[in-house]
């Protein structure tokens, strides 16, 4: 059966930039949802100082709670092959940070959507840093994950391989027990996709899920193709309460459910406090209670 855990969505900049939140007051306030993990950024003030991350291990422990996933925003894509060198490196970094963390997942992403950069380009650089990047992963015991991705919050241009025919013929071409994919179905939404064809098309490769739900707090998806090229998500993008949104979590964990999914389904939203984010793990607990069925196929309940 699936396990949730959470990502601190709504408190990037204040774990990120300005400090405002600990990583310990985090941790805090996530243990007192319905979860078993924590799915950690890899731009968290705290983990600067590698000496950090046996304690942030430790904190999350004592809580009761396991870090099963890192997200990582690796930029393979740009056309200097200094720069993709020094990615990979970056890269293996944090492949240190989940070994040490006691995690099993550390995400992987294309990169930016350089103007300059051609399909084909992209995806030889994407395929070429990923796969430096996998002997070192399985040597440390970490899968890693390509997310179909809409764009990391400190970004310019989005994501190279948001559109579903790029992200699929980037997942075709790495063969590695040691890499999988992410699946969000919200960022499917945002390319202008289907979710659930996306993850008809990659099913037996998702090994972990990022849960949310979104909307557009005003305009439409063409003004949001309009905004893409700023730093950072769209003002007008909002992430809202799971079950609330454009996202069927029946059918998708039914699709999931049909290839012996049993992964980390992490939770991304809360943007309006903790008690939204509390309502999307209630709702999320009670879908996978119910689409995944014990062994003897009752329906299990409570938590």
């Amino acid at each position: 059966m699936p396990r949730l855990a959470v990502f601190p969505k709504a408190f990037l900049d204040a774990l990120c930039i300005d400090g405002s939140l600990s990583l310990r007051q985090w941790i805090e306030l996530a243990a007192t949802l319905d979860i078993e993990g924590l799915e950690f950024y890899s731009g968290f003030l705290d983990l600067k100082d590698n000496r950090q991350w046996p304690i942030a291990g430790k904190i999350a422990q004592d809580h009761g709670l396991c870090i099963p996933m890192i997200c990582c925003s690796p930029d393979f894509t740009h056309p200097d092959p200094a720069f993709r060198t020094a990615q990979i490196e970056q890269e293996k970094r944090w492949i240190d940070m989940t070994a040490v963390l006691g995690g099993q997942f550390c995400r992987v992403l294309s990169g930016q959507r350089r103007p300059e950069v051609s399909r084909e380009d992209g995806i030889r650089y994407a395929v070429e840093c990923i796969e430096a990047c996998l002997e070192y992963a399985a040597a440390h015991g970490v899968t890693l994950t390509l997310e179909n991705h809409y764009k990391d919050n400190y970004w310019k241009f989005p994501e190279f391989a948001q559109k579903m025919d790029v992200f699929c013929d980037l997942v075709q071409r790495i063969a590695s027990p040691h890499f999988g994919v992410n699946y969000d179905p919200s960022n499917t939404i945002l390319a202008g996709e289907d979710p659930l064809e996306l993850l008809r098309r990659v099913k037996h490769r998702v090994v972990t899920m990022h849960a949310s739900d979104r909307y557009l707090a005003e305009g439409t998806i063409a003004d949001l193709r309009r905004e893409e090229d700023s730093v950072g998500y769209a003002k007008r993008l909002r992430h809202g309460e799971i079950g609330k949104g454009l996202n069927n979590y029946d059918a998708i964990f039914s699709e999931l459910r049909s290839v012996g999914f049993d992964g980390w389904i992490s939770i991304e939203d809360g943007v309006e406090g903790m008690e939204q984010l509390r309502q999307s793990a209630a709702f999320l607990r009670d879908k996978i209670q119910t689409c995944w069925p014990d062994r003897n196929g009752m329906v299990r309940r409570g938590g």
